[in-house]
């Protein structure tokens, strides 16, 4: 088949890399156009441009999905197959080119966790298991019928970074041998049922501030849900507290955002319960372990 793959962060590119290792062609690769990533530096393409170039395949950058212009070059491509990864809503009409579809990659067993960040969502939410989906685009966000579909155990302790980086690998393999499918024609859809659907909202800084007068549980869930990105934080003496890795405490009675030192670990007091706070980081100072922030705090103990 002639592909066309869509995509901009890195979660994309194992899912490039390995379609490239197969016998489609990808004829063009799509990506967000090149951006300053910091103060007075040059533009830089996105991971998946950056790779595209890297394994010598030809990429159309683009801005506006509804400009004229794009529609047309890829219209001239004629493609059987869109492959849409960690992208953007494509508009009807591009949807509509591919003679076998759009399909996608998203990272939650849909219709669970439809949105911009899935994988943060169910380890903030405490689930014990999320996934892969591949699914075929329609107009309405991650509501297709699905092709493909696989399930992981997320660990007790386990970041939204540490699930991210599994299921970049195994949602790259099963998007493969959901083309092959496409290819012969082989594979049975399912549809979802928006009744069990759940949304998964892009998340922004004011969404991250922990709320300690609640259970340790949901603490500990929320601090590893936003690790490593956007970062869970409180504030501390004034100062932002960037809390990155956690553990379940013993159930000390301490007040709520009570910080405490017992056998060497640094813990923090919940509605009920404590949490162990294993990483992080206090405005000015570098990440490290809650041990070796211990011995250089002298403050009033107290995170708001």
């Amino acid at each position: 088949m002639r592909i066309v793959f869509m995509g901009s962060p890195d979660f994309a590119i194992p899912s490039l890399e390995k379609l490239n290792q197969t016998e489609h062609e990808i004829v063009s690769v799509v990506s967000n156009v090149d951006k300053r990533r910091g103060r007075g530096a040059k533009p830089s393409p996105t991971p998946v441009k950056a790779k595209a170039l890297e394994l010598g395949l030809p990429v159309i950058g683009v801005e506006e999905l509804d400009d004229p212009a794009f529609y047309e070059k890829l219209k001239a491509l004629e493609a059987d197959l869109y492959v849409v990864v960690a992208f953007r809503i494509l508009p009807p009409d591009i949807l509509e080119l591919p003679s076998k579809g759009s399909i996608n990659l998203h990272a939650s067993l849909l219709p669970k966790y439809r949105g911009a960040a899935p994988i943060h969502w169910a380890v903030i939410n405490g689930e014990e298991k999320t996934g892969c989906t591949v699914f075929f685009l329609n107009e309405k966000v991650d509501t297709g019928k699905i092709i493909k579909q696989k399930a992981t155990d997320i660990g007790s302790k386990e970041t939204t970074g540490d699930v991210y980086n599994r299921l970049k690998e195994m949602g790259s393999s099963l998007l493969v041998q959901a083309v092959e499918e496409i290819d012969h024609e082989s594979y049975e859809l399912t549809e979802q049922d928006d009744e069990k659907a759940t949304p998964a909202p892009k998340l922004f800084t004011e969404d991250c501030k922990i709320d300690f007068d609640r259970p340790s549980k949901k603490v500990h869930d929320n601090i590893r849900g936003l690790s490593p990105f956007p970062t869970a934080w409180a504030t501390l003496d004034g100062l932002k507290f960037n809390m990155y890795r956690s553990e379940l405490g013993p159930e000390d009675a301490l007040r709520t955002g009570e910080l405490k030192v017992e056998d060497g670990q640094l813990m923090v007091g919940c509605a009920s319960g404590t949490v162990i706070l294993k990483e992080v980081q206090l405005e000015g100072k570098r990440r490290m372990s809650g041990s070796d922030f211990i011995n250089g705090y002298h403050g009033a103990g107290i995170l708001k």
